[in-house]
C-alpha cells in the first residue's frame, strides 16, 4: 500500500555525498556496470533512429574532454553549449563536468546579441555550436575577448575561420580519461535567467543541483522510475526544464531519453513520436500541452501508453486536466519552481488529490512557506511571497559575479521566489501573481528589460515598454508599447519589421507578438515606466 504524503514528507532525509560529479553519476557508473544499456534514443528530421548506450556516451565524452583539456580548458573555466536536442549536447555536458568546467547551456533560438551578452558576461573560453547556428556565434566572435575556441558540430564547416571540426578532432582524441574530482558544492552550470529587472543574471548551480532535483522529478512523475519507463520532452535542453527536469534525472536512474529535433511543435508529429517510441514519461510546458489538446480525440487515432505527464510554468486549468484524464487516461501533475531553485512544489496524483488551479504541495526535502516582506512565515490563507528555506541542495550558489542581486534574493533564512501566492490548510500552494515584471509565455520566463533594450536599437523607436498580455493559448504573450520618433509613422509594415528585428537578435519566443504605438507611457516621477499600469490595462482589455 502506498504511503501517505505526510509519511513520505516527514520521513525524507537528504543524503548528499561530499564528492560528487554529475557526469560520473549519469554516465560513467552505468557504463561500468551495464555499458550496453540505452541512454539516448535519437530520431533525426529524416526519421532515422540511433540508439546511444552509456558505454558509447562515456567514450564520446572522454574524447571531447581530452580535446578540451588539450585546448587548455581547466577546472572552473566556462564552456558555452549552443546545441539543441541531439547526442552531442549530452556529450558536451558530460565532457565539461568531467573536467570540472562550468557549462553554459544556451538556446539555439538566441540571436547574436543574446548570445554575445551571455558568453561575454560568463567570459566563456570555448563554445560548441552546430553548423546551423554557427553564423550567430561568428557574428559576435570579435566582441568576446575571452573566447578562444569554437568547436563546430555538423557538415560543411568553413575552413578559414579557425574553427575546430568536432568529428575530426574528437576522433583523434583518446577514449581514456581520469575525470577531475569535484565536490558536490563545486560549480557546474550557469543557467541565465530572463533578465526581469535588468540584464539577464547567471544562476550558478553546483553539481549537487541534480540530486536536489531528484525528489521533485520522482514525485511529479508518480515515483519515477518504474519498469519500462522512457522519458521525453519537447522542451529545449538549454532550459532548466528540459535539462535538469528530464535529461539528467532520467539518466541518473539509467532510464533512456528520447531526443528529437523539431523545428516547431506539431501536435500530430509529437503524438506519433510518443506512440512510436512507447514513451511513458513526459514533461510538457503548458502551451505545448494546450496545443496537444487541440489535436482532438487522441486515443482514437494514436496508441499511447503514457504513464506520467508533468507540467510547470503556468496554471493549466481544469479543462486541460480533464482532457488528460479522458484522452491520455492519466492525471497531469502540475509543479512549480524557478531557475534558482526548481521543482519545489508539485502534485503527485498517486498519493494525493489534485486540486485544479493548485501547484501542489511542497516536494519532500524542500521546506517552503509564504512569507511577508521581512521573511516572516505567514499563516495558511494569507497572501505573501512564496519562499524556500536556505540549505536546500537544489538551491543555486548565487548569481554569477553579482553579489548584490544574490543578497536581494534572500530575506533572512528564505530564498524569495518573487512570486506571490498563498498556502491552504492542507499545505497546497496557490499561485497569485508575480511581484516583478516577468512574462510567462509558453512556459518560458521572459524579462522585459532585454527586449526593451533591443527595441531601442531600432531606428524608429524612441521609447518602449514591454509587458505580458493575457493569451488563452500561451498564458501571456509579449506586448510592446512603443513611442516612435517624430519622423516615423505607425504602419503594419513598420510593426512587422520591428518584430523581425527583435526576433533575429534575441530569441524567437521573446519577440513582441503584439505591438501598440502610443503617444506616451505612464511614468513615475523618477522616470521609470509603470509596467503595472500597462499590465492592468491589457488585462481589462482582454476581459471584454
Amino acid at each position: 500500500m502506498a504511503k501517505s504524503y505526510s509519511e513520505i514528507y516527514n520521513n525524507f532525509r537528504w543524503s548528499i555525498p561530499r564528492e560528487y560529479n554529475i557526469a560520473e553519476d549519469i554516465c560513467d557508473r552505468h557504463a561500468q556496470t551495464n555499458p550496453d544499456r540505452p541512454a539516448l534514443i535519437y530520431e533525426d528530421a529524416a526519421g532515422r533512429v540511433d540508439v546511444y548506450t552509456f558505454g558509447e556516451m562515456k567514450k564520446r565524452s572522454n574524447r571531447l574532454a581530452n580535446l578540451l583539456s588539450g585546448l587548455g580548458m581547466k577546472k572552473g573555466d566556462r564552456f558555452g553549449i549552443v546545441l539543441s536536442q541531439q547526442p552531442e549536447t549530452l556529450v558536451a555536458h558530460l565532457a565539461g563536468f568531467k573536467l570540472g568546467l562550468i557549462n553554459i547551456p544556451l538556446f539555439t533560438l538566441f540571436g547574436p546579441e543574446a548570445l554575445a551578452y551571455r558568453l561575454g558576461n560568463s567570459r566563456a573560453k570555448t563554445v560548441i555550436v552546430d553548423a546551423e547556428n554557427l553564423d550567430k556565434v561568428l557574428a559576435v566572435k570579435e566582441e568576446l575577448e575571452s573566447l578562444e575556441n569554437i568547436i563546430c558540430v555538423g557538415e560543411n564547416i568553413p575552413g578559414d575561420q579557425g574553427l575546430l571540426d568536432y568529428e575530426k578532432e574528437t576522433a583523434k582524441a583518446s577514449v581514456r580519461l581520469a575525470p577531475v574530482r569535484t565536490l558536490a558544492d563545486d560549480p557546474a552550470l550557469i543557467i541565465y535567467t530572463s533578465g526581469t529587472t535588468g540584464p539577464p543574471k547567471g544562476a550558478l548551480h553546483a553539481h549537487r543541483v541534480l540530486l536536489g532535483h531528484m525528489p521533485g522529478v520522482e514525485f511529479s512523475h508518480n515515483f519515477f522510475p518504474r519498469p519500462g519507463d522512457v522519458f521525453w520532452t519537447p522542451a529545449d535542453w538549454a532550459w532548466i526544464g528540459g535539462l535538469i527536469d528530464v535529461l539528467f534525472p532520467s539518466l541518473h536512474h539509467g532510464i533512456p531519453v528520447v531526443a528529437f529535433r523539431a523545428k516547431k511543435f506539431d501536435p500530430e508529429q509529437m503524438l506519433s513520436l510518443i506512440a512510436r517510441h512507447n514513451i511513458k514519461n513526459i514533461f510538457m510546458p503548458p502551451t505545448a500541452l494546450k496545443m496537444l489538446r487541440s489535436a482532438g480525440a487522441v486515443k482514437d487515432r494514436h496508441k499511447l501508453s503514457v504513464r506520467t505527464l508533468a507540467s510547470g510554468g503556468e496554471p493549466l486549468g481544469e479543462e486541460v486536466l480533464n482532457w488528460g484524464k479522458q484522452e491520455l487516461g492519466i492525471v497531469i501533475n502540475e509543479f512549480y519552481g524557478q531557475t534558482e531553485a526548481n521543482i519545489l512544489v508539485s502534485n503527485c496524483a498517486e498519493i494525493m488529490p489534485v486540486k485544479p488551479g493548485s501547484m501542489g504541495r511542497a516536494v519532500p526535502g524542500h521546506v517552503l512557506a509564504v512569507v511577508d516582506k521581512a521573511g516572516n512565515p505567514l499563516p495558511p490563507g494569507e497572501s505573501g511571497e512564496i519562499a524556500v528555506k536556505k540549505g536546500d541542495p537544489v538551491m543555486f550558489l548565487g548569481y554569477w559575479e553579482n553579489e548584490k542581486a544574490t543578497r536581494e534574493k534572500f530575506a533572512g533564512d528564505w530564498l524569495l521566489t518573487g512570486d506571490t501566492g498563498r498556502m491552504d490548510e492542507e499545505g497546497y500552494f496557490w499561485f497569485a501573481g508575480r511581484n516583478d515584471d516577468v512574462i510567462t509565455s509558453s512556459g518560458y520566463r521572459i524579462g522585459p528589460s532585454e527586449i526593451e533594450d533591443c527595441l531601442l536599437k531600432y531606428p524608429a523607436v524612441s521609447l518602449a515598454a514591454v509587458v505580458g498580455s493575457p493569451d488563452e493559448l500561451r498564458g501571456e504573450v509579449v506586448k510592446a508599447f512603443i513611442i516612435l520618433k517624430d519622423s516615423y509613422r505607425a504602419s503594419w509594415e513598420l510593426e512587422k519589421d520591428i518584430q523581425n528585428f527583435v526576433k533575429t537578435r534575441l530569441a524567437a519566443h521573446e519577440y513582441p507578438r503584439e505591438i501598440e504605438f502610443v503617444p506616451e507611457l505612464p511614468m513615475t516621477v523618477t522616470g521609470k515606466v509603470k509596467r503595472g499600469e500597462l499590465r492592468k490595462l491589457e488585462a481589462e482589455r482582454k476581459k471584454k
